[in-house]
């Protein structure tokens, strides 16, 4: 694995990761406690893997930049700037409440998860956006 691969799999990561909580949500409707257990544990875990894998990607490549096309560089900063402050806001949101259900304190678990489920999602919808954006909507050209 190069490094130039990890964009994709961490788009491929967080898509995942949107999958189980949006499965995981429907199991939980249904009564299914165990199968949403193992769908959220599982996005907890994809989750993590993203993070950690972001990091180490950014961190050796360096920042990627919109430049083109320039029409559409501001639909992309707006998309960017909610996925960003998101992002940074659900991490504690998300260890809440997992750790609230491990607690078994059922009410406070969900009333945070009201809030948390919703933004996870976002988040992880928007990577995996900002992902198809950057890198096969509008490859980006190298820098000048």
């Amino acid at each position: 694995m190069e490094l130039q691969d990890l964009p994709w799999i961490n788009a491929l990561l967080n898509g995942t990761s949107a999958t189980l909580v949006t499965v995981g949500l429907v199991q939980i409707r249904r009564g299914r406690r165990e199968a949403h257990r193992w769908c959220m544990l599982g996005a907890v875990v994809l989750s993590a893997l993203f993070l950690v894998s972001y990091l180490y990607y950014h961190a050796h490549a360096g920042r990627t930049v919109f430049r083109e096309p320039e029409w559409f560089r501001p639909i992309y900063l707006v998309i960017l700037l909610t996925h960003t402050v998101l992002a940074g806001v659900i991490v504690p949101m998300v260890l809440t409440t997992v750790t609230l259900a491990l607690r078994k304190r059922w009410e406070a678990h969900r009333r945070w998860a009201r809030w948390t489920w919703p933004a996870w999602l976002y988040v992880s919808v928007t990577g995996v956006l900002i992902y198809l954006l950057l890198y096969q909507i509008f490859p980006q050209p190298p820098p000048a």
